[in-house]
């Protein structure tokens, strides 16, 4: 068993792909139009054929409470592997990306949560 696909809820597509590109860095691998929404997905720039993120329009009000209940609660949405959290936070500093949690180390793992301004946390990981 693998993980090829996971989703991240986001209001608006089309913010959140310019987010998730122009800011975070990650490419556009998937653009399927599905009506009023798209298949829509991202990936690491170095793993193109690796796990995707697809960016999860919520068009019904549950996925709405859940999305909002894990912000208020401070709960990142996902995890992202870097290999310089501090080059990696004062590059998205760079972009006024906006960090709930500074660069702390955690035994031996570094860690920093910042707001992806399509209403997620994220947690940037050097392990």
């Amino acid at each position: 068993m693998n993980i090829r696909l996971t989703s991240i809820p986001v209001a608006d597509q089309a913010h959140a792909l310019t987010f998730y590109t122009q800011v975070l860095g990650f490419v556009k691998k998937t653009d399927v139009p599905l009506g009023e929404h798209k298949w829509l997905t991202v990936v690491a720039p170095n793993e193109r054929d690796g796990v995707e993120l697809l960016l999860e329009p919520m068009s019904f009000a549950p996925a709405q409470t859940y999305q909002q209940a894990w912000f208020e609660a401070g709960i990142p949405a996902a995890m992202f592997h870097v290999e310089d959290l501090q080059q990696e936070y004062e590059r998205l500093l760079g972009h006024g990306v906006h960090f709930s949690v500074l660069p702390t180390a955690m035994g031996a793992v570094r860690l920093a949560v910042l707001a992806d301004t399509c209403g997620n946390y994220l947690q940037l990981v050097q392990l």
